[in-house]
């Protein structure tokens, strides 16, 4: 087998999935990997050396990994819906750090507060999910200084007509959400805008629920949107705004309020739509898979070029997994949202090695068993649950990086720690 064959397109794709399914996720993981692949068909083994498949990883295509991506997004695959028939798109923002390279830091630059050489590259990412299945519709990555609001301006043609969209007070703008409403595309949303009271209302809808309207902002310097744009928005925005009342324990707030473009209670009413938006906390479940799952949270390559490459490997993993977990949920008519993604993850693992390598009436047979596994990992639903957010584990009592370590390396102190200087 010669190198060029081991490190094709298609091959350099599956082992770089198989990178970021793997625990270890190291190069030297995937080679070592190939070359047991290359053994157990008699075929010549590839160099232990990382460089020929990093070389391979870095030809790839980012425009073609992004169309594996879209298509994998676009699937509607039993893709349950949330509200009255509707897809439900949840969105939130997330950020990730990587290697300290000059490369990195021209695109994603480090905070000030840090000093040169002492600080990480930081990303911002903005997603859409699927609410229903969890599956990533869609995403834009920005700097420290990108604000989410423009980068999901960016996916609005990702959405259909007939959505819902979901997010938090940080998405409660005037201009997105009658936008949104143009293209057909319904907010539910936290306001952060100073509430309503009945006596000012439009309409009382019910109990804490009022039919309000709002007036169009004046622009300023600092509105994110152009001129032309403000004058094609209209004067009066009618919304609706429900007064969420907090009756469980452990959350940080008594009581909220939700702005919403579905102004029919009947079809909608204010509990549901309270339920809906409670269960926005999904998304933030989704990114912890991601980030911590499948430890996108601190990214290993040292040019732009390649973390964008990097990033959307993890997401179309992400997906895949997913995916499968729907399948498995369907198969054994279980609830999705209920099935364990790093349970299912460490299935994925242990068996794909035996998958590759059947028939396809024994693979069927296989698969079926395996969903039945992924479905019986069910997390429960613990209402009320408190956790602090405190670590008990001691860190090592190492010094902090001050200077960059080149310099630090000629201080009298290195290698000591704070107690021994002291």
């Amino acid at each position: 087998m010669s190198r060029r064959r081991i490190y094709s397109k298609e091959n350099t794709f599956w082992a770089f999935f198989n990178q970021v399914l793997d625990a270890d996720g190291g190069c030297q993981e995937v080679v070592r990997k190939l070359q047991a692949v290359a053994a157990i068909h008699s075929k010549t083994l590839p160099s232990s050396l990382t460089a020929a498949y990093c070389q391979a990883r870095k030809n790839l295509d980012l425009s073609e990994l992004e169309a594996v991506l879209s298509d994998m997004s676009n699937r509607r695959l039993g893709s349950p819906s949330r509200l009255q028939g509707r897809r439900v798109i949840v969105a939130d923002g997330t950020g990730i750090s990587m290697p300290d390279t000059q490369a990195n830091q021209a695109v994603w630059p480090q905070t000030r507060a840090q000093k040169i050489g002492c600080g990480f590259p930081q990303a911002r990412i903005c997603a859409c999910f699927d609410l229903a299945s969890g599956m990533l519709n869609s995403y834009q990555i920005g700097n420290k200084k990108s604000h989410e609001l423009p980068l999901l301006r960016k996916q609005w043609a990702e959405f259909d007509e007939g959505d819902i969209f979901l997010g938090d007070k940080m998405f409660c703008s005037y201009y997105d959400i009658a936008r949104l409403a143009d293209q057909g595309v319904d907010s539910v949303v936290t306001s952060r805008r100073k509430p309503v009271t009945a006596s000012e209302a439009d309409k009382i809808l019910g109990e804490d629920d009022l039919l309000i309207h709002w007036e169009k902002p004046i622009r300023s310097h600092s509105t994110s949107y152009t001129r032309t744009q403000g004058e094609l928005l209209p004067e009066r925005l009618p919304v609706r705004q429900i007064k969420v009342t907090v009756q469980q324990k452990g959350f940080r707030v008594s009581s909220f309020y939700i702005v919403t473009t579905l102004l029919d209670p009947a079809l909608y009413p204010a509990e549901v739509i309270a339920d809906l938006y409670l269960q926005r906390w999904d998304v933030e479940i989704n990114f912890r898979d991601i980030k911590t799952t499948m430890d996108m949270d601190v990214l290993r390559c040292k040019t732009p070029e390649m973390i964008r490459k990097e990033i959307v490997i993890h997401l179309i993993v992400y997906n895949a997994i997913r995916q499968l977990m729907l399948e498995s949920a369907e198969f054994s008519k279980t609830e999705v949202r209920r099935v364990s993604f790093k349970a299912s993850i460490q299935a994925i693992r242990q068996w794909e090695p035996h998958l590759i390598q059947l028939t396809d009436s024994n693979k069927r047979q296989l698969l079926h068993q395996l969903y039945k596994l992924i479905a019986q990992k069910i997390v429960l639903d613990r209402p009320g649950r408190r956790e602090p957010r405190a670590i008990k584990r001691r860190p090592k009592n190492y010094q902090r990086m001050t200077q960059p370590r080149h310099l630090m390396q000629e201080t009298p102190h290195r290698g000591k720690s704070l107690a021994e200087r002291a």
